[in-house]
């Protein structure tokens, strides 16, 4: 049987210290296939992000194993970790996160060119046109809509074809109709990649194209198994909503 996506057992996590730490994690053991899609949903506060910054190896827990292709991330140094995430985890945040001073296609050919690719530029390039910004390319973040930022955004997530994609609030700063834009292409490129996808959203409707969702309260996941079951083969759960990207 192949090794899950994702799999976490007992992690805990405490941030600052002293009379200022929070123990934010507390004892999460979860579980996710390979190309399932998971919504992580919760009040605010409740360590969805946080979850989210420990899987893709950008916060590293006090304890507990964190496995992720396979790959225990505990053992890993900063740059073997960076490697690994640059290699199997792609991510895209609410904020966007682009360089300001770089165009599209530069923004895009950042994460291929540091990992070696000699055609990061034509890659970056096809990635743009695949998420619809072909005639964009040259342009700067700020000459873009919010909605063609996150597009810039997913097609950066997406150039260096990674077996897993973790989005936190990947529609929070845009409008609707925006963000069922962005939230039909994320799940559009989901199942033609075949990709895990895990997703943390305050927008249910968005959390129920998953397959499953995942419910956390105070540090700890209320609903281990989730809500709904793992898509089929092909499948990314998007017709629980009757929505198809």
């Amino acid at each position: 049987m192949a090794e899950p996506a994702i799999r976490l057992q007992n992690v805990h996590l405490t941030l600052g210290s002293g009379r200022s730490s929070v123990h934010v994690l507390k004892g999460m053991d979860l579980v996710v296939e390979r190309g399932e899609s998971v919504g992580i949903v919760g009040p605010s506060g409740s360590g969805k992000s946080t979850l989210l910054m420990v899987l893709a190896g950008l916060e590293r827990a006090d304890s507990g194993l964190v496995e992720i292709a396979g790959q225990a991330l505990g053992p890993l140094s900063e740059d073997q970790l960076a490697t690994f995430r640059g290699r199997n985890i792609g991510i895209v945040f609410q904020s966007f996160h682009l360089i300001p001073n770089m165009t599209a296609l530069e923004n895009v050919a950042v994460p291929l060119e540091l990992a070696g690719h000699s055609d990061a530029f034509a890659r970056a390039e096809r990635e743009l046109a695949n998420v619809g910004l072909k005639d964009r390319v040259t342009h700067y973040p700020g000459e873009l809509s919010g909605g063609e930022q996150q597009r810039v955004a997913m097609a950066r997530a997406l150039a260096p074809e990674p077996a897993i994609l973790i989005a936190d609030e990947p529609t929070g700063n845009l409008d609707a109709a925006t963000g069922v834009q962005i939230a039909d292409l994320l799940f559009a490129e989901q199942a033609r990649r075949q990709m895990t996808l895990v997703l943390v959203t305050h927008d249910r409707d968005l959390a129920a194209r998953c397959g499953r969702e995942v419910r956390v309260r105070s540090g700890e996941i209320e609903t281990p198994n989730g809500v709904g079951r793992p898509p089929l083969a092909g499948q990314s759960g998007e017709s629980r909503s009757g929505m198809v990207p």
